[in-house]
């Protein structure tokens, strides 16, 4: 046991260390890339505050991990980036420990909130369309809206944010009726009609 809990412990703090050394490298690349369309300027106050009561309301408060907040599940904005920026095949297990670390020890504490949210807009992962990925609030409001982000109107921005979750599950081309189900709760969530029951309350479907 003590053998293991040492192991153990070299393990984490290994994983720790290593992103600590990444984490600038791997910043500065991400938002010096093609995938950056959109600053935060881009997005409006009211679209900026949906997007964080849905997907992460505590991310200005926590550090990159939160399990205690009613509605978030077990993913915060930080772990999401971790996800795609520190894993090659990221599965299930293990691994999920390993980005909670990074997240919680290295990704958030060494990269401001605001470049965090930049970030995210950016690179969210919005589901595929012909065998295509589509990262990011813009090209996505190219592929399912034929618009630019700035001309979405409140539901098909929602639409958006419906897909992340779960972005098969919510698709809006292919799933259309299951991802018009989510806007809607989404709605009540956002005007007060639905509190969250807990964490893991993110479907808003506890009634």
């Amino acid at each position: 046991m003590v053998l293991f809990l040492t192991s153990t412990t070299v393990y984490c703090i290994m994983v720790v260390i290593k992103a600590r050394a990444q984490t600038p490298d791997i910043v500065l690349q991400a938002l010096h890339s093609d995938n950056i369309h959109l600053s935060l300027h881009d997005l409006s106050k009211s679209q900026l505050s949906e997007l964080l009561k849905v997907q992460d309301p505590n991310f200005y408060a926590h550090h990159g991990f939160d399990i205690s907040t009613p509605g978030t599940g077990i993913t915060t904005l930080s772990q999401g980036l971790v996800k795609q920026f520190y894993f090659d095949d990221f599965k299930p297990g293990l691994a999920k420990i390993k980005q909670t670390l990074i997240a919680r020890f290295a990704f958030d504490p060494m990269t401001p909130k605001d470049t965090i949210l930049t970030l995210f807009i950016n690179y969210a992962y919005m589901g595929h369309i012909e065998g295509r990925a589509i990262h990011g609030f813009q090209p996505a409001a190219e592929f399912y809206f034929k618009k630019n982000f700035a001309d979405l109107n409140e539901d098909e921005y929602l639409a958006l944010i419906a897909m992340i979750r779960a972005p098969n599950t919510f698709h809006y081309l292919y799933h259309r009726k299951a991802n018009d189900l989510r806007v809607s709760r989404i709605k009540r969530y956002l005007s007060e009609d639905y509190i969250p029951k807990d964490n893991g309350d993110f479907l808003y479907d506890r009634e």
